[in-house]
């Protein structure tokens, strides 16, 4: 039993990982799942009250981060907010169309067609905004991934 609840919490762990780079999956709350996990097939009692405190915070840090680390790469190259939104979609749906790589194409093209459309930028502002979509994206992948790897480490410092 104990070596199927390690194999279900590194899962969990695993998929938080995988959700970095796909953000259709919740990252943080498949960490925050295989503490859960833990705690079921073994005990709650080795994770003690500051330990979820601290986790919490980290899980609203890395909303916020996400947030944060998108708006600032698409603004800081001269993008708009629809230019923002083209980017998240295209961060979504990207993926999707174009496996792999189109983790990347789609916030760059997703904010290129938002800032053409809807503010009738130049091709070069365009792309520009798409080019601070990716900055912005690669930057919130590099930080949340490093927060995820505190949390994990706290976790197994704990226990």
């Amino acid at each position: 039993m104990e070596a199927i609840g390690w194999t279900v919490v590194l899962l969990f762990f695993l998929i938080g990982f995988i959700g970095l780079v796909y953000p259709i999956i919740p990252a943080s709350l498949f960490l925050i799942g295989g503490f859960l996990v833990y705690g079921l097939f073994f005990d709650f009692a080795d994770l003690p009250w500051w330990f979820w405190a601290i986790e919490i915070l980290f899980v609203v840090l890395l909303f916020g981060a996400d947030a944060a680390a998108n708006a600032f790469g698409v603004k800081k190259f001269g993008g708009s907010k629809a230019g923002l939104w083209g980017s998240t979609i295209g961060l979504i749906v990207g993926p999707f169309i174009i496996p792999i790589v189109g983790i990347l194409i789609g916030p760059f093209v997703g904010a290129i067609a938002a800032e053409l459309l809807f503010n009738r930028s130049t091709i070069k502002a365009s792309i520009k905004s798409g080019v601070g979509s990716v900055v912005g994206f690669v930057t919130s992948v590099i930080t949340k991934g490093v927060i995820q790897i505190v949390m994990v480490a706290i976790f197994f410092f704990v226990i």
